[in-house]
């Protein structure tokens, strides 16, 4: 008599791989996968991927500049300056916008300028206007002292030509659009987005846009899961409602393998061995099939799996469950696959409230509880919004989620939770 597959249950199911082992073997599988890139216009660029570091051509600013309306002046003589013994110096030029300035500084004189101005020759820093008194059109009265490169922005301190503007792999925000339009870069390169094909799968789905007869559901997964990838910045291929019959499934697989870098289905991921999405991951190999089932809360019965280079995903048919299981395997793979290196330094964005009531949990399970926040005598409470895994309103009347650890059954009323906020 054979050992037992220590690998299955006793209803021969695969048993269930911890939340962090499942996202470790699939990021282990996707890491060395190469993406191509394009070059695009700069216009075209926010939220696209870096493929290599964009160096500055230039100095910004490119000449020192103002930072304040005032008198550029040579520092050395403004010393000992104050309300009770001011200095005085001779006004012999202005400062124009848009222009270069003509003449030089010289020893007891100064400029006027405005902010952004360029700095005169000779004058190494700049006096606010509020710190001078008129004497007449060709004297000013200083009450307060500067040191040099004081009310300026020196050239080459915003970023010096030839170091690193954006490093490669980083997301284009408009922040960083203004960067490169400030230096002058009207193109770059970026890696490919990301494109994700997404199927639906059951006899009982229909349209959302249609008035579903009895026995009928409309299709929420879709429209979801297609927003959800394109926040994550990828292109998403839809390939509609799909009939759960095998003849017709794996043809339609087939084609979005061939035209997609991940491949989505929701709907045929329950745990039992005759599921459809388990037999058609099996069917396609290379490798086949990387997990069935998570000890997850809501999302459990997800399947993640391989096809040569694309990995495949077979998310559970209620919409909480699949919403899940999207952010916490489907965005990591669209991350690496895009080429986004995020900073595992940073902290993850999430708030700290106190828990409104006691919350149970199994142990040897992740759970994930969605909270509605409020404040209540200057703290923020968090609301659980308990409802399973097909009520999509509880992710749209919900703030954000917290997770109960696998080691823990629960949280006591009062506790401290770390709340990831939903956009």
């Amino acid at each position: 008599m054979s050992a037992p597959d220590k690998t299955k249950d006793m209803l021969g199911r695969q048993r269930l791989t911890p939340v962090h082992e499942a996202l470790s073997l699939l990021t282990g599988n996707l890491q060395n996968i190469q993406r191509p890139s394009e070059r695009i216009f700069l216009d075209e660029a926010l939220d696209r991927i870096t493929a290599k570091d964009i160096f500055s051509p230039e100095d910004l600013p490119a000449h020192a500049r103002s930072t304040m309306d005032g008198f550029a002046v040579k520092a050395a003589d403004t010393f000992g300056a104050s309300q009770s013994m001011p200095c005085y110096l001779q006004l012999s030029g202005e400062v124009f916008m848009g222009e270069n300035p003509l003449g030089k500084v010289e020893q007891g004189h100064c400029f006027r300028i405005s902010t952004g101005g360029l700095l005169p020759v000779g004058s190494d820093a700049v006096v606010m206007l509020e710190h001078t008194i008129p004497v007449d059109d060709k004297m000013i009265e200083l009450v307060k002292s500067v040191g040099a490169g004081t009310n300026l922005i020196d050239k080459g301190e915003d970023i010096s030509k030839g170091s690193v503007a954006l490093a490669a792999g980083h997301r284009i925000r408009p922040q960083d659009l203004g960067l490169l339009a400030g230096l002058g870069i009207g193109e770059i390169e970026v890696y490919r987005q990301v494109k994700v094909g997404i199927l639906s799968t059951g006899d009982e789905i229909v349209h959302w846009s249609e008035n579903p007869p009895a026995g009928k559901i409309r299709d929420i997964n879709n429209i979801t899961l297609t927003g959800l990838a394109r926040r994550a910045g990828a292109k998403v291929i839809d390939y509609g409602i799909v009939s759960d019959r095998e003849e017709d499934f794996f043809p339609t697989m087939l084609k979005a393998i061939k035209n997609n870098d991940i491949v989505l289905f929701s709907g045929g991921s329950s745990v039992g061995m005759r599921d459809l999405g388990e037999k058609i991951i099996e069917r396609l190999g290379n490798p086949g099939i990387l997990v069935h089932g998570v000890t997850l809360k809501p999302g459990k019965p997800i399947i993640i799996g391989l096809h040569n280079d694309t990995p495949l995903f077979g998310l559970p048919g209620h919409p909480v469950s699949a919403m899940v299981c999207f952010e916490l395997f489907v965005e990591p793979a669209i991350d690496l696959l895009s080429g986004h290196k995020k900073d595992k330094k940073l902290p993850q964005p999430t708030i700290k409230a106190v828990l409104e009531r006691n919350i149970n949990s199994a142990a040897g399970r992740l759970d994930l509880v969605r909270v509605r926040l409020h404040e209540e005598n200057g703290v923020l409470m968090a609301q659980p919004v308990l409802g399973k895994s097909g009520s999509i309103s509880t992710l749209s009347r919900a703030h954000g989620y917290f997770f109960i650890d696998e080691s823990s059954q629960g949280l006591e009323k009062n506790s401290e939770v770390r709340v990831h906020l939903l956009q």
